[in-house]
């Protein structure tokens, strides 16, 4: 009960830590809004060309776009989250500080990442969904059930995000300069999440593909689930994709952290 305590302690502060950027919030909101409305000027051009395209209407398209700029600064997808300090953190050798804690340094981060994307969900998020609701017709349901598995596949998304992002991290130790595969990463993500475009849109055979990977649980099933693409017990069923993912790379980040521990051991002598 006690490392509970402290685990939300760590999510408040963090939280706390991201509202006091107000002017980098007020920054970021504007740039989500204008990206929305590019992205759905482009949209409605090709809805219009291609009634249907992916399965989807052109509202139900629309809404995936505001979907997406609402969940882009929650999900870290292009950066910005604890990746790059956790990096550091790794280069300067400040990491040490951290494995001497009494805590567990997997939940720690996972601490810290919460109360940012929590931050970033509610500061960054809502506000471009709200004004793309005003400007546009959106798909948005009003069941209140389908809102609930929303907030149920968007809690395992970032949950698949941060144990992604996780595994990028650690890699710094082994790599000299994490930049580069910060790059990748943040290109996968974008391209493999939906957030480019809904993966229903590419070819059969490639968009089959990028459904099964993790990266489709950032954007693609919540928007999928919010959108009623799922009826019954199959919108159930779906969670248990980023179910899934998130406990298989929660624990391989748990195995690549032990190796890295091992190896900063062996290097302090």
């Amino acid at each position: 009960m006690r490392m509970s305590g402290l685990y939300r302690a760590v999510a408040g502060s963090s939280f706390r830590r991201y509202a006091t950027y107000r002017v980098a919030t007020a920054a970021g909101v504007f740039t989500n809004t204008v990206f929305g409305f590019f992205m759905s000027f482009t949209f409605i051009a090709l809805w219009d060309q291609r009634p249907g395209l992916g399965g989807y209407d052109q509202a139900q398209a629309l809404t995936f776009v505001w979907v997406g700029q609402g969940l882009l600064a929650a999900t870290a997808v292009m950066g910005g989250g604890f990746r790059e300090e956790l990096q550091e953190r790794i280069r300067t050798g400040e990491i040490s500080i951290d494995l001497y804690r009494p805590v567990d340094l997997q939940l720690w981060w996972l601490a810290v990442d919460l109360g940012r994307s929590v931050f970033q969900l509610l500061g960054r998020g809502v506000v471009p969904v709200v004004v793309g609701g005003l400007i546009f017709e959106l798909a948005l349901p009003t069941d209140p059930l389908r809102w609930l598995l929303f907030g149920c596949a968007l809690a395992l998304g970032l949950l698949v995000a941060f144990a992604l992002n996780y595994l990028v991290a650690l890699m710094a130790f082994w790599l000299l300069d994490g930049n580069g595969l910060n790059m990748v990463s943040n290109l996968l993500g974008m391209f493999c999440s939906g957030m480019v475009m809904p993966l229903t849109v590419f070819p059969e055979g490639l968009g089959t593909a990028l459904q099964w990977l993790p990266w489709a649980a950032l954007l693609q099933v919540p928007a999928d689930v919010l959108l009623g693409r799922y009826a019954g017990a199959g919108a159930f069923a779906v969670l248990l994709f980023p179910l899934l993912w998130a406990v298989a790379l929660l624990l391989l980040g748990r195995l690549v952290q032990t190796a890295a521990t091992r190896r900063v051991v062996v290097q302090g002598g």
